[in-house]
């Protein structure tokens, strides 16, 4: 068993704070569980600022401001979904890092475009004004297993995304 240092909540949190930045989540199909994930950490709050679950579509408009037509030509299981979750809960919250999950956990709700499994993580950089160096980036993943497989693997999976484009700015 790895030791809990090791955990990537732990790591996430470690470098979030070594470097002093903030993050907060925007999550559909994981339903809570990145959020939770995340304050599992002593000391979470002093770099995690908040969690949006946005699970239904007018959620994510009300919420977030996703649009209306890009929930209606792409679907909320959609790149431009994710990206917009991203880059808005990071400018909604002020914070620099905003991180989004929307997909399919199953056991239905799949099609042959988009299986059950199918998960858009969005991870987005908030960077000092006037550098134009503010960023999001999407990354579209197919999980298996049953519905908690699917949710639990999507949330760490966000977690390493996060953790891989943090290490990539240092």
């Amino acid at each position: 068993m790895s030791n809990t240092n090791d955990r990537i909540e732990t790591l996430v949190g470690d470098r979030l704070r070594d470097r002093d930045e903030t993050v907060a989540v925007a999550e559909s199909a994981t339903g809570g569980l990145l959020s939770s994930t995340i304050t599992d950490v002593p000391g979470a709050s002093t770099y995690f600022d908040r969690g949006y679950v946005t699970y239904a579509y007018r959620a994510k408009l009300t919420a977030l401001g996703v649009t209306r037509e890009s929930l209606d030509e792409y679907g909320a299981v959609s790149e431009p979904v994710a990206r917009q979750m991203a880059r808005s809960i990071r400018d909604r919250a002020e914070t620099t890092w905003g991180v989004s999950v929307t997909g399919i956990a199953g056991p239905s709700g799949g099609s042959d475009e988009k299986p059950v499994g199918t998960m858009f993580i969005g991870v987005s950089y908030a960077a000092p004004w006037e550098t134009k160096r503010s960023d999001a980036w999407v990354s579209r993943y197919e999980f298996d297993g049953d519905r908690l497989d699917i949710k639990e693997a999507a949330a760490r999976r966000a977690l390493v995304e996060l953790l891989k484009r943090i290490d990539a700015l240092a």
